[in-house]
């Protein structure tokens, strides 16, 4: 199956539901970690910013803790560059689990990857590269290397000044970085 391409960036729960859209779609998958979103103010900062930049699409899943998480995400992130995609309801249990959840229905992990990309096309969040999009830049892990902030001896302290300075999370990864610099257009 040939990945969509979603220009957006799209927020998903955790990393299995990272690692399953990775399947089915060319676009930035960030995390909330959860819960953990609500008590990191530089993650919701971030997030604002990415969703003012470029948009942001919220797939959590259809549990009581993912229509939780969504609800309060309504209230920290502009609406007008949201999109929130409804995974379906499916009753079952993801393989790697011993039990189904509390609700019993699969979360986006467990779904399979063809019924995620067609609940994308539904929502019509999809796109074509028409190419009057604005070009900027694409940062590259070679620019991060040359910049100093992957791979040196002091490279994880020169990411935290970096991410200080332009009010990102301090503990991102190199690659967390990069995405994040090319979302908002940042420069090095």
């Amino acid at each position: 199956m040939e990945k969509l391409k979603i220009s957006r960036a799209v927020l998903v729960e955790g990393k299995y539901d990272k690692m399953k859209l990775s399947e089915v779609l060319d676009a930035v998958i960030i995390t909330t970690d959860g819960f953990a979103v609500f008590n990191n103010e530089q993650k919701k900062e971030m997030l604002r910013r990415i969703a003012e930049a470029s948009g942001l699409v919220i797939l959590t899943d259809s549990d009581p803790a993912g229509f939780v998480i969504r609800n309060k995400l309504k209230g920290i992130l502009p609406k007008d560059k949201v999109i929130n995609v409804y995974a379906p309801a499916i009753f079952g249990k993801e393989p790697r689990k011993r039990e189904p959840s509390k609700a019993g229905i699969i979360g986006v992990e467990g779904i399979d990857a063809k019924v995620l990309a067609e609940t994308f096309e539904r929502y019509g969040v999809v796109c074509e590269n028409s190419g009057n999009e604005p070009q900027r830049k694409a940062y590259t892990k070679l620019d991060l290397y040359e910049a100093g902030l992957s791979g040196q001896a002091d490279s994880r302290r020169k990411r935290r000044e970096y991410c200080e300075k332009n009010g990102l999370p301090q503990e991102m990864t190199a690659n967390a970085l990069l995405e994040a610099i090319n979302l908002l257009g940042l420069e090095l």
